[in-house]
């Protein structure tokens, strides 16, 4: 009995040693699935990575948003050097032409009245005025006419000028029309006032309005280039005018006529 005794229990010995053994492999699988979710917490941080890259890329855009801005006329740091630019030219086309108040030597002078072989302008209180002003026409009563040349003679190369000055000595300022068949200047040899030339031959302009200011005076400045011309753009015309005593003549409808002589030397 004894003997059974120790074999039964030798043999539970036995049983319990082999299932401690299984129960070991058993437990083995339990590391390996407690090892899965640590590879799985380990891809995680790959998404992260990837937001982070996009970061860099959007503030790398700013720079170039600003410099397309900087680069444009909204700043204008390189408007301002086109627009001096501009603004330089204008003021300078601009100022030659006639103006209100000018002054009297004649700058204004260099704008074309669109005679045949002529050109005006230029004023001393006055200005030119556009077509269609509004202002007054001068009453000839009021207003009076004078016409000098600019120099007695005239040596080759220089061009012959006459001025007719219109003064003005009523209360209200008012304009005068000095176009070419409005204030007709004609140039006719003194030995037999044979015609030479007029402004009114072949015309290219119409009116040349200028405002002659109260209690002041407005003068038109005629340049001749001493070419011939002809009525109606006849022939002959555009021939040089020879040496000698001219008399040159402005006529104004209403305000009478005013003439002066002239000479062109030879020398």
């Amino acid at each position: 009995m004894v003997a059974l005794c120790l074999l039964a229990v030798v043999t539970v010995i036995v049983i319990v040693v082999l299932n401690s053994g299984g129960g070991g492999g058993d437990g083995s699988s339990a590391p390996t699935a407690s090892r899965t979710p640590v590879a799985t917490i380990t891809a995680g941080p790959a998404p992260s990575g990837t937001h982070i890259t996009s970061e860099p890329g959007g503030r790398d855009t700013a720079p170039s948003d600003t410099g397309t801005a900087t680069a444009g006329t909204s700043d204008g740091s390189s408007g301002d050097t086109s627009s001096s630019g501009t603004s330089s030219g204008t003021s300078s086309g601009t100022s030659t032409g006639a103006t209100s108040g000018g002054s009297s030597s004649g700058t204004s002078g260099d704008t074309s009245a669109g005679t045949s072989g002529g050109t005006a302008g230029g004023s001393t209180t006055g200005g030119e005025l556009a077509v269609g002003s509004t202002l007054p026409d001068c009453d000839p009563g009021s207003v009076q006419l004078s016409l000098t040349s600019v120099q007695n003679s005239y040596s080759p190369g220089e061009t012959p000028s006459f001025e007719l000055r219109a003064t003005n000595s009523g209360a209200t300022s008012c304009k005068v029309d000095f176009g070419p068949t409005k204030a007709v200047f004609t140039v006719t040899k003194a030995a037999d006032t044979s015609h030479v030339w007029a402004s009114d031959d072949c015309p290219t302009t119409g009116s040349y309005l200028m405002q002659v200011p109260a209690h002041g005076s407005t003068t038109y400045t005629l340049r001749w280039n001493e070419k011939t011309s002809s009525p109606k753009c006849a022939s002959p015309k555009g021939q040089q005018a020879a040496a000698g005593t001219y008399l040159v003549q402005a006529q104004m409808s209403g305000y009478g006529t005013k003439q002066v002589s002239f000479v062109l030397s030879a020398d």
